[in-house]
């Protein structure tokens, strides 16, 4: 597994999946999904920082374009809804990604207070993605699936 963090900028190379989720207000989640898929040959796309001004214009915009392109770079993209916030930037990028051929990866706190928005524009958009419940659950979907355990490109 290899980790890349912002403002660290992805090579493009290899089996990449992107940590799209919540980051402001919230507990550092991306930590423990990366504890989990330590073992995969993955690369996983970390768009959290270790430090973040948020009253930082530049850094701010800085943030969005790196987020972006990196999406836009990955072979794959995960979704992690927590309960602290809404996400409305997660929910923007969520429904930009379902509507290509790119693989995602839901999972949703039972405690996330839009969870049955996410179900259900879910089903319409992508009824093949499965959602699960908890990080753990995640990292064991990611896990078992075949393209990634086989090191192909996705």
């Amino acid at each position: 597994m290899k980790h890349v963090e912002c403002p660290e900028v992805y090579d493009g190379k290899g089996n990449s999946l992107f940590l799209g989720g919540g980051i402001s207000g919230c507990r550092d989640w991306q930590t423990e999904l990366v504890a989990l898929l330590k073992d995969t040959n993955l690369v996983l796309i970390n768009p959290r920082r270790k430090e973040f001004n948020a009253e930082d214009k530049n850094l701010e915009e800085e943030q969005i374009k790196w987020e972006f392109e990196h999406l836009n770079k990955s072979k794959a993209i995960l979704f992690w809804f927590p309960p602290e916030t809404v996400c409305p930037i997660t929910l923007y990028e969520l429904g930009k990604i379902s509507k290509t051929d790119k693989p995602i990866f839901i999972g949703i706190d039972k405690n996330y207070s839009r969870k049955n928005d996410v179900m259900i524009q879910t089903k319409l958009i992508r009824p093949d993605v499965n959602i699960v419940w908890s990080l753990n659950e995640l990292a064991e979907q990611i896990k078992l699936r075949e393209d990634l355990k086989n090191e192909k490109l996705l």
